[in-house]
């Protein structure tokens, strides 16, 4: 079965009929199965690759099938230019299921922000410092407004990973996980690096180790015929000291 027939329907039939694409791009059609079956994932593909749809769509299909509540996912960026920029598609595909985003950084002002906390959004886009004030901000319950969340999706996770802010990350995201209760699911968006297996297993914190899962994909373009990309699946089903694993 391809990937886009396990999409939910409804989002299914807005690829094809709002965006009108012809099929899924070959990293979208191999990245639905397993972020619906909640694996960890590093997403590799240049710019405009489709990284955004191929985490969005099957988040937003398992949020629709299983009837997600409150504020599940986040969209962590290291940019607040990139958010900005990610904002109207985030919320067109949100809404194709009756459901909202919503972006908080520094430059969101105080009534946005109430409003968000009063009506909590299904997608939050929003940075890593950020989420650290949401949590120990006196005015917000993070107890409260994190407790629904079920994954968080990192966009150009390789940048963070080169720098300290990539540590204060990973802090955020621990936390997160305690305070929703359970694991998080997190998903990797970055443009193609040489290390993948390493920046996964970064991305997993703590969890390495521990959850049975892990999982990347790349795609590469063809020296020989540029045009024609490829796609490269490696997974691992074994659980152990295994550097990657799957759930």
């Amino acid at each position: 079965m391809a990937g886009s027939d396990l999409l939910h329907p409804v989002v299914l039939h807005h690829v094809v009929n709002s965006l009108q694409w012809p099929a899924l791009r070959p990293l979208q059609e191999a990245a639905v199965q397993p972020l619906l079956d909640g694996d960890d994932a590093l997403l590799l593909a240049p710019t405009a690759g489709g990284k955004t749809e191929a985490a969005m769509f099957p988040l937003l299909s398992r949020m629709a099938q299983e009837n997600w509540s409150g504020t599940s996912v986040l969209y962590v960026c290291p940019l607040k230019a990139l958010l900005n920029n990610l904002l109207p598609r985030v919320e067109s595909y949100t809404g194709w299921l009756g459901r909202r985003a919503a972006l908080w950084h520094g430059d969101v002002t105080m009534g946005r922000r109430r409003t968000i906390l009063r009506e909590r959004p299904d997608v939050l886009l929003t940075t890593p410092e950020s989420l650290e004030s949401m949590l120990v901000s006196a005015t917000v319950d993070h107890d409260e407004f994190f407790r629904h969340l079920r994954a968080i999706v990192v966009d150009e996770v390789h940048a963070f990973a080169g720098d300290d802010r990539g540590w204060h990350l990973l802090a955020v995201l621990e936390r997160l996980s305690r305070v929703a209760g359970r694991p998080v699911q997190r998903i990797g968006l970055s443009a193609t690096v040489g290390n993948p297996e390493e920046l996964l297993n970064w991305l997993q914190g703590s969890g390495r180790g521990q959850r049975p899962r892990g999982w990347w994909h790349r795609i590469w373009r063809s020296q020989r015929d540029p045009p024609v990309h490829r796609l490269v699946r490696s997974s691992w089903t074994t659980w152990g000291r295994c550097t990657t694993r799957r759930r």
